[in-house]
């Protein structure tokens, strides 16, 4: 029987979640695969064959003295209150889920301290390599920790800064884009949802990982863009004195958003995995404006997307008719085969056989049992 492979999946946002059933749908059907979350409805619906272990929602969880709240958090570590009974169900809950099921390979989508736990348990981890301002000891810690990084993206995005030890130990996949709908071309697309097929069509794509994108910066941009339509997908926050104009629409959550940037001429969004490589490949011009995350993760990306000049960007939105003219006018000057080839239509499997011939090859040998027989270990560690 080959070995189990697990996932811990974040529950921020839904990417974690759609990352891992992408994976997990190219593995050998005579794989045992388990997930384990907080967010166990993220997977409702997905037919491979997996098991599902909840876990506590650590998140806000709360310290049940002022003494412990005060405790300092370790510099190896990222978060790690004191007297958590959320923390301690979760991480045994782990420990003992790993054991059972005699885990081979531990896929870590994302969290230092357990990519920790897992090889403190003596269970190989993969750590998925995110952009941002990672050379912290704790993200460090984590990454030597592991036996591999998986990086759901194309190695000409990585940055510079990223040590030469860890890189050469990181399998890159390219681009990984969860959604799976036809790609229709602008003409179709526009034909599918009603739209003009002559009018300039911008589109607003927002994600489910934040609060949303803020909605005044877009009024002065349909402002700025009076002839354009302005289509705005997801959800948006409010300050509570913006204008709203007839060329600017927030549609929400739509069904068939693949369709919706196959119809626009440009695209402005977050900088998050799969939002950017969804634009990828369709193949859009994008205007790349990074939300606020920890250790810098959307701005390092960004910067990544600049660099290849497969996206234009700006520090901050831009808040007059000028800058936005100015930005839309560098958007259109870009050439969208540069963003196109950062998406790989094989990416999902490649990672998935990585992560599988990775798998066997640590096992391999170990098929008598890693347990200790009246022999003794086959391998003596030595303190």
């Amino acid at each position: 029987m080959k070995k189990p492979i697990s996932f811990f999946v974040h529950h921020q946002g839904r990417g974690h979640a759609n990352r891992t059933m992408a994976l997990a749908s190219e593995f050998s059907k005579d794989r045992p695969v388990s997930v384990l979350t907080a967010g166990p409805h993220l997977f409702d619906g997905f037919s491979r064959d997996i098991e599902i272990v909840t876990l506590p929602n650590m998140i806000g969880a709360g310290v049940p003295t002022p003494r412990l709240f005060a405790e300092p958090t370790p510099s190896v570590m990222h978060c790690v209150p004191l007297g958590v009974s959320e923390m301690r169900r979760t991480m045994r809950t782990i420990l003992d889920h790993l054991d059972d099921r005699g885990t081979g390979l531990f896929v870590v989508d994302v969290s230092s301290e357990i990519g920790l736990l897992s090889r403190v348990a003596s269970i190989p981890s993969i750590q998925i390599r995110m952009h941002g301002d990672r050379s912290d000891i704790g993200h460090i810690g984590a990454y030597e920790a592991a036996v591999g990084m998986l990086a759901p993206f194309d190695e000409r995005m990585e940055q510079d800064d990223y040590p030469a030890a860890l890189r050469a130990k990181t399998f890159y996949s390219g681009g990984l884009c969860t959604t799976e709908d036809d790609v229709p071309d602008k003409a179709e697309a526009r034909a599918r949802l009603g739209l003009d097929p002559a009018r300039e069509i911008i589109v607003v794509l927002t994600g489910g990982g934040g609060s949303g994108t803020p909605y005044a910066p877009l009024t002065v941009a349909a402002r700025a863009a009076p002839d354009a339509l302005w289509l705005v997908l997801g959800p948006t926050h409010r300050e509570g004195h913006e204008t709203d104009f007839s060329n600017l629409r927030e549609l929400g959550w739509v069904r068939g958003v693949t369709d919706y940037l196959a119809a626009a001429d440009i695209v402005i969004a977050s900088a998050g995995d799969n939002t950017v490589h969804e634009i990828a490949r369709v193949g859009r011009p994008l205007v790349v404006m990074p939300e606020w995350r920890y250790f810098g993760e959307q701005a390092r990306k960004s910067e990544a997307l600049v660099r290849l000049g497969a996206a234009v960007s700006e520090p901050v939105w831009p808040g007059d008719l000028a800058g936005w003219r100015a930005l839309l006018d560098r958007a259109r000057a870009l050439d969208p085969h540069a963003i196109r080839t950062l998406y790989d239509s094989d990416a999902a499997r490649k990672a998935a056989g990585w992560l599988e011939g990775l798998c066997d090859e640590l096992w391999n040998g170990a098929a008598e049992g890693e347990a200790e027989d009246e022999n003794g270990p086959a391998l003596s560690v030595v303190a």
